[in-house]
């Protein structure tokens, strides 16, 4: 690893030689100007990795200094040096973008410190900055490798409204990909730095979803041993993802929105007022608007999560996306990259199949076939058996429409009659064989079969 450089830009001569031989004795590289003007032209000559500004310069002074490198390097850590009488100067230049300041005389251990604690910071920016990137393009990628329009268009809201902080409702089926966009829109958006906190509403229950949004003090309830931030908190500057939102109780609703409106909240047995700036997504693969009109889901939560409401279409509705997914998936899970790709009877079959899971089951499948895969192609043989050898599709009722219409509501019951007639009454496999919840096919039932 390559010693950081380090820049002193100091008018005296003897404090320049000092600083040099403290820094070299720590294995750093030194570099030294004795006025602005230079200063700024070794940095344009050298990789500096830090600076050492002196306030007090002749030609241009220490502020006007620092107000050209921030200009030209507005990542470069400076610190600045100054008289202890112009600590007010010193405290202007860390509002105008300075790292830090030591105060003259100082100790040349305590200088060190400060120095080693400005790169390690640099340092951790970086990589968040590079992580950022990286987590930033791999989802553009994943909405970039479409080729529907209707996920175009989802892609060209998602640019649009990245950088505002309007609460988004994501809709579709499960395993449509709602994450994946959750997380494009915040690594797109001016909290990418910041964090993307989510929580599946679902699969907590109802008695500890409270504790795990809000947190709760030591002593809230049995357990609670300590003091715990809850997931708004820890997302404060970021974003918070509420995933499944439609399985929330509705006592859990009337507290989330209050928190939407006010923007503040208790911890569980606590008094404190904590106020938070999050950006809200939710996600749910249930239609709310029903849900709502059937008492299940409040109405003024619904209109104040989807203030845009984004929807996900089905892989079935876009098929023209199979094969550059599919790719994709090859390259992220073949790290041996022995896989050239698919081939045609391979990929014929992820066409044709009806995909129920969505991105999710295709994720799994091209998974299942790069591990199982022997040659440089995937292979039908490699696919799951049920796509192989695919379900003849259940054809459409084909009815007729009298001249004198047809009631939607009779319609709609005769299939109830008919699911649970397959099912031996049983509710919740007739409700799975009818696309909706068991809670939905009862409130139908009770408003429809007397």
């Amino acid at each position: 690893m390559m010693p950081h450089r380090i820049l002193i830009i100091d008018d005296e001569e003897r404090m320049r030689w000092v600083l040099c031989k403290a820094l070299e004795q720590e294995s750093y590289e030194a570099e030294a100007a004795g006025d602005g003007i230079e200063g700024l032209k070794m940095l344009d000559k050298h990789s500096i990795d830090l600076v050492l500004l002196d306030m007090r310069l002749p030609i241009m002074d220490g502020m006007e200094v620092l107000k050209r490198i921030k200009e030209l390097y507005p990542s470069l850590p400076v610190i600045i040096i100054t008289a202890y009488g112009s600590i007010e100067m010193a405290v202007a230049a860390v509002k105008a973008g300075a790292t830090d300041y030591i105060t003259k005389p100082f100790d040349i251990d305590e200088l060190v410190i400060q120095i080693k604690k400005a790169l390690d910071v640099h340092r951790l920016v970086d990589e968040v900055e590079f992580l950022r990137s990286e987590l930033s393009q791999r989802y553009q990628d994943m909405l970039l490798s479409s080729k529907s329009p209707c996920m175009q268009e989802v892609y060209e809201l998602v640019r649009r409204i990245a950088d505002s902080d309007a609460t988004v409702l994501l809709t579709g089926e499960s395993g449509t990909g709602k994450e994946v966009i959750a997380r494009t829109i915040h690594y797109s958006s001016r909290r990418a730095d910041k964090p993307f906190v989510a929580i599946n509403c679902a699969a907590v229950p109802d008695n500890l979803l409270e504790s795990e949004l809000f947190g709760y003090e030591k002593g809230a309830f049995t357990g609670a041993v300590a003091r715990k931030a809850g997931r708004f908190e820890v997302a404060d500057g970021g974003t918070v993802f509420l995933d499944e939102i439609g399985e929330m109780s509705m006592n859990m609703q009337a507290k989330l929105l209050r928190v939407l409106q006010e923007r503040s909240f208790e911890h569980l047995g606590g008094n404190d007022v904590i106020s938070v700036d999050v950006r809200i997504i939710a996600a749910t693969n249930k239609d709310l608007q029903y849900a709502m009109k059937s008492g299940y889901f409040r109405e003024d939560l619904y209109y104040r999560l989807s203030v845009i409401p984004i929807n996900l279409p089905p892989l079935r509705e876009r098929k023209e996306d199979i094969p550059d997914l599919a790719l994709y998936f090859v390259n992220k899970f073949d790290k041996r990259k022995a896989i050239k790709g698919i081939s045609k009877q391979a990929m014929d079959i992820l066409r044709l199949y009806s995909w129920p899971g969505n991105i999710r089951e295709l994720e799994n499948a091209i998974e299942r076939a790069v591990i199982i895969c022997d040659t440089n192609a995937i292979q039908p043989a490699h696919l799951p058996i049920s796509m192989q050898t695919p379900k003849k599709e259940s054809s459409v009722l084909d009815i007729d429409i009298p001249d004198e219409g047809i009631s939607m509501e009779a319609l709609e019951m005769q299939l109830i009659k008919k699911a649970l007639d397959k099912t031996g009454g049983n509710q919740t496999k007739a409700a799975k064989l009818l696309g909706i919840t068991r809670s939905a096919l009862i409130y139908r039932m009770q408003h429809g079969i007397t």
